[in-house]
C-alpha cells in the first residue's frame, strides 16, 4: 500500500512538472511572437518529384537485383541518358536559329507544377494555394503545366469561391491544368474541380453534390416554454431571417429558400460554362456519384489516380511538388501533437472491436 501512495505521489510530481514546462514555454514563446508576428510569412517548399521516384526504383532495385543484372542496366541507362542529352542539346541549338529572341526559353524542359489542395468547410487551404499559385505563375509558361491533387467535400460558398478563383488565375495565363480526384471533390470542391482542362478521378472517387444547403438549429420554442425573451434590433427588412434563436417566419424562410435557389442557379450556370458537354439539369440534383459514374456523365474526363498521372508526367517533363508552408508557434506545435495522439487514440478505440473480430 505504501509503494502505490509513493508511485502515485510520483506520478503526480511528473505531471506537475510537464504541465509546469509546457505553461513556461507558451508564456515564453507567446511574449516573444508578438514582436515576430506579421513579420516573416511562410516558406515555398519546392521538390523534384522525378528524383524521388528514381530513389524508390533505385533503392527497390538494389534489394531485388543480383549485381551483374544491376551493373548491366545502369550501365545502359547511363547510355540512353546520354543519347538524350545529346538530343536535347541539337533541338536547343535549332530552336535558337529559328528564333534568336526566345533563345533564353528555347529547348528548355517542359515542367509540371504539382499542387495539393485538401479542403475542409472553411477551405481554409486557400491560403497556401494563392501563394502557390502566385509563386508558380512567375516562372511558368503556356508550355507548362499544372496539376492540382484536389480533396474537398465542400463547404462555404464564399471560401470556395476564392478557391476557385486562384484557379482561374492559371486559366488566365493559359497554362493547362489538370485536376485529380483521388477521394472526393463534392459540392465547393466540384466547383473548383469542374475548372479543369483535363478532370481526373480514381474509380471510387466521390464526384458531384452540385446543390446548396443551408441549415440552423432553433431554440425558439425552447426560449418561449421558458419565458425567456430574446429580442433582435436590425435595420434593413432582410438583415435577419434564419436566427439560432429568433421566430423564424415564413417571410424569412421564403428568403432564405430565394437566396439558396439564386445561389443555386449561378453554381449550375459554373459547372455548365466550364464543362459544356454535362447535362447541367441531371447532374445538379445534389446527388454524388463514383468516379465511373461521373465519367458516364461526362462530369470528369479521364478515371486514374494521381499516381499515375505524375508517373506519367515524370516520363516525359521535370515535375516538382510546390508547398507553401505557414511558420507554426510552438503553441500549434504542440496543439496538432496532442489534437494527433487524440484522434490516434479514438481510430484505435474505434477500431478495437473490428480488429478482434478478424482475430
Amino acid at each position: 500500500m505504501e509503494f502505490l501512495s509513493e508511485y502515485g505521489m510520483f506520478v503526480a510530481k511528473v505531471v506537475t512538472t510537464v504541465i509546469a514546462i509546457v505553461v513556461v514555454i507558451s508564456v515564453v514563446s507567446a511574449s516573444g511572437g508578438r514582436g515576430r508576428r506579421g513579420g516573416k510569412k511562410g516558406t515555398v517548399r519546392v521538390s523534384k518529384l522525378n528524383e524521388h521516384f528514381e530513389e524508390l526504383r533505385d533503392s527497390l532495385r538494389e534489394v531485388v537485383l543480383d549485381k551483374e543484372s544491376l551493373k548491366s542496366l545502369r550501365k545502359e541507362e547511363k547510355k540512353q541518358a546520354k543519347s538524350d542529352k545529346k538530343e536535347a542539346k541539337a533541338v536547343r541549338k535549332k530552336s535558337a536559329d529559328e528564333d534568336s529572341d526566345n533563345s533564353s526559353t528555347a529547348g528548355s524542359s517542359r515542367r509540371v507544377y504539382v499542387i495539393n489542395f485538401k479542403g475542409n468547410i472553411a477551405a481554409d487551404a486557400v491560403v497556401c494555394l494563392r501563394e502557390e499559385i502566385s509563386a508558380i505563375l512567375s516562372l511558368a509558361t503556356p508550355d507548362d503545366e499544372v496539376l492540382v491533387r484536389l480533396e474537398s467535400p465542400g463547404g462555404m460558398v464564399h471560401a470556395y469561391g476564392l478557391a476557385s478563383s486562384q484557379l482561374v488565375r492559371l486559366k488566365n495565363a493559359q497554362i493547362p491544368l489538370t485536376i485529380c480526384v483521388d477521394k472526393v471533390a463534392a459540392s465547393g470542391g466540384y466547383m473548383m474541380a469542374c475548372l479543369a482542362d483535363k478532370l481526373v478521378a480514381a474509380p471510387f472517387a466521390i464526384i458531384g453534390s452540385i446543390g446548396v444547403l443551408v441549415q440552423l438549429p432553433n431554440f425558439h420554442r425552447v426560449l418561449k416554454k421558458h419565458e425567456v425573451d430574446y429580442e433582435i434590433i436590425s435595420a434593413g427588412e432582410y438583415k435577419r431571417t434564419l436566427t439560432t434563436f429568433g421566430e423564424i417566419t415564413e417571410k424569412g424562410r421564403d428568403k432564405v429558400r430565394e437566396d439558396v435557389e439564386t445561389i443555386h442557379g449561378i453554381f449550375k450556370h459554373w459547372v455548365k460554362e466550364h464543362r459544356p458537354s454535362v447535362d447541367i439539369d441531371k447532374i445538379s440534383t445534389g446527388e454524388t456519384w463514383l468516379g465511373s459514374q461521373a465519367k458516364e456523365r461526362y462530369m470528369v474526363d479521364d478515371i486514374r489516380t494521381s499516381d499515375e498521372c505524375i508517373l506519367s508526367a515524370c516520363e516525359s517533363a521535370d515535375v516538382f511538388e510546390v508547398e507553401y508552408e505557414l511558420p507554426k508557434s510552438i503553441q500549434e506545435k504542440l496543439g496538432a501533437a496532442f489534437e494527433s495522439a487524440i484522434e490516434k487514440g479514438f481510430s484505435q478505440l474505434v477500431n478495437q472491436p473490428n480488429n478482434d473480430k478478424f482475430q
